[in-house]
C-alpha cells in the first residue's frame, strides 16, 4: 500500500481528533475516546496513530515513514454542559464512518455542524426537568407532598441560580457553593416560617442534583482502564466539585444555627421511602436527569425502568441488613449490565443509560448526615463521610462491572476481542487500540 498523501492524512487526523474532543467533552472515558480515535484512523488507512488522551488535550500524531516528515495535532478539551444529544449523534457518527456509511468528509461536515449547534430543548424545560429531579429524591427519602414541591422549587431555582453564575464566567467551585448555599437557606427559611416540613429532606433532595455522579463514573472507569493521569485529574475535578457543595452547606447550616434552628435530621429516621415511593423516586429522578441532560426521548422510558429496578434492589438488599456500600455496588452491577443491551435497543451509547441510573443512589444523604453531625461537633460525622465516599466508588466501580460482564455475553460465538481496553461505554465494540503515554 502506498503513503497516504500529507492533506489527506492530515485531515483524517483532525477528523479523529474533532471527535474524540466531542466524545471527551460530553463525559466520555479516557479508554472509549483513545478506542475511538484509533478506530478512525485504523480504519482511514493510517496503521500507527498515536494517540494522548489526558483531561484537558488530545493528541494526535501519525509517521507515514522513517523518511517522512511527522504530522501531529493537539487540541485543548474545554468542559461544557453534558450533552447527551451530542453525544449520542457522535456516536451513530462514528459507526456510519467505519462501516462505510458516509465518507470522511461528510463526517467531518456533520462533526463541526454538532459542535456548532445549540440544544433544541427550551431552556425552561431543563429548568424544570431540575425541579422533578428534586421532587424525585423527596419522593425516595419518603416526603411528603409538601417536600415534593419544595424541593421541586429549589432545584429549579439552584438550575437557575448556577446558570446565571455561569454566564459571569467563575469557577465551577462557586456555583456548587452558591447551590448548596441556597438549598441550606430555603431549609431555614422554612423551619422559621413552621412549615411543616423536614428541612434535612429539602437539603437533601436539593444537593442530589449537585453532586459529580458523571465526573466519578469516569474517573473510575479512566482508573480500571489505565489512564491514571487523567483518573486523577476527574477525581480532582469531582472533589472540589463536592467540597463546593460541603461548604456551601456548612455556611447555610452555621446560619441556621445562629438563627436556633436545627436543621439536622430526625432521630431513628432511616433515610428511605416505602418500596413504591423508592421504586417511583428512582425512576422519576432518573427520567429527570436524562432530560435536563438532553438525552433522546426514545430512551428516557428505559431508564426510568432500569432506575426503578436498581433502586428496588437497593431498598431490598439494605432492608435486610446489607450495608449501603455493597448494596449500591450490587444494585450498580445489575444497572451495568442490564444497560448494555438495553442501550444497543435504544441506540444510545451505554454512557447515557448508567449514569443516569446511579443518580437516584448518589450519597446525598450521607453527605448531609455527615455535615450535620460534624456541625453539632460530633465527630461520628466522619464515618458518614467516608460512607459517603464509600457509596459513591461502589456505584461507579459496580456499574463498570457490570458493563464487563455484559460485553462478552453479547458477542456469544465471537472471540473476545484480545484488544478490548475494558468496558465500553462510548463508541465502537470492536475497535483498535494503539500505543498511549497516559500512565
Amino acid at each position: 500500500m502506498g503513503s497516504v498523501p500529507a492533506s489527506d492524512t492530515q485531515k483524517s487526523l483532525d477528523l479523529a481528533l474533532r471527535v474524540g474532543e466531542m466524545l471527551l467533552a460530553n463525559g466520555a472515558g479516557a479508554a472509549d475516546v483513545t478506542a475511538t480515535m484509533s478506530s478512525i484512523t485504523h480504519h482511514l488507512g493510517l496503521r500507527q496513530a498515536i494517540v494522548d488522551v489526558t483531561f484537558t488535550m488530545l493528541t494526535i500524531a501519525h509517521q507515514g515513514g522513517p523518511d517522512e516528515a511527522p504530522i501531529a495535532l493537539r487540541r485543548n478539551v474545554t468542559q461544557r454542559e453534558i450533552d447527551y444529544a451530542d453525544l449520542t449523534a457522535v456516536d451513530h457518527l462514528v459507526a456510519d464512518l467505519l462501516s462505510d456509511r458516509i465518507t470522511r468528509d461528510e463526517a467531518a461536515q456533520q462533526v463541526l455542524q454538532l459542535a456548532s449547534s445549540g440544544h433544541p430543548t427550551p431552556r425552561w424545560a431543563v429548568t424544570v426537568s431540575w425541579g422533578v429531579v428534586g421532587a424525585g429524591v423527596a419522593l425516595l427519602l419518603g416526603g411528603d407532598w409538601i417536600v415534593l414541591l419544595v424541593a421541586a422549587l429549589a432545584g429549579g431555582v439552584i438550575e437557575v441560580l448556577q446558570r446565571r453564575l455561569a454566564r459571569f464566567r467563575l469557577p465551577f467551585f462557586y456555583s456548587q457553593v452558591a447551590g448548596g448555599l441556597l438549598a441550606t437557606l430555603l431549609a431555614v427559611a422554612l423551619a422559621v416560617t413552621d412549615v411543616p416540613v423536614d428541612p434535612s429532606l429539602v437539603v437533601t433532595a436539593s444537593i442530589v442534583m449537585l453532586l459529580a455522579g458523571l465526573g466519578f463514573m469516569g474517573a473510575i472507569q479512566d482508573a480500571l482502564t489505565g489512564f491514571y493521569l487523567t483518573a486523577q485529574a476527574r477525581i480532582l475535578e469531582v472533589m472540589i466539585a463536592t467540597i463546593g457543595i460541603i461548604v456551601g452547606v456548612s455556611f447555610g447550616l452555621a446560619v441556621g444555627d445562629s438563627l436556633g434552628v436545627d436543621l439536622g435530621l430526625e432521630p431513628g429516621r432511616s433515610g428511605l421511602s416505602h418500596l413504591p415511593g423508592v421504586i417511583a423516586g428512582c425512576a422519576i429522578t432518573a427520567g429527570g436527569f436524562a432530560f435536563s441532560a438532553y438525552a433522546p426521548r426514545r430512551i428516557l422510558l428505559p431508564i426510568a425502568l432500569i432506575a426503578g429496578v436498581g433502586g428496588a434492589l437497593y431498598y431490598t438488599l439494605t432492608d435486610r441488613g446489607v450495608g449501603p456500600a455493597a448494596a449500591s455496588g450490587i444494585a450498580a452491577v445489575v444497572i451495568g449490565f442490564v444497560s448494555y443491551g438495553v442501550a444497543g435497543r435504544g441506540r444510545v451509547p451505554p454512557l447515557v443509560i448508567v449514569v443516569s441510573c446511579i443518580v437516584p443512589l448518589l450519597p446525598g444523604l450521607s453527605i448531609y448526615r455527615g455535615l450535620s453531625l460534624l456541625a453539632a461537633e460530633n465527630y461520628v460525622g466522619i464515618i458518614a463521610m467516608i460512607t459517603a465516599v464509600a457509596v459513591a466508588i461502589s456505584l461507579a466501580a459496580g456499574v463498570i462491572l457490570g458493563e464487563y460482564v455484559a460485553q462478552p455475553l453479547g458477542r456469544e460465538a465471537r472471540r473476545l476481542e484480545q484488544r478490548l481496553a475494558g468496558p465500553r461505554l462510548v463508541g465502537p465494540i470492536r475497535a483498535r487500540l494503539h500505543k498511549r503515554s497516559d500512565r
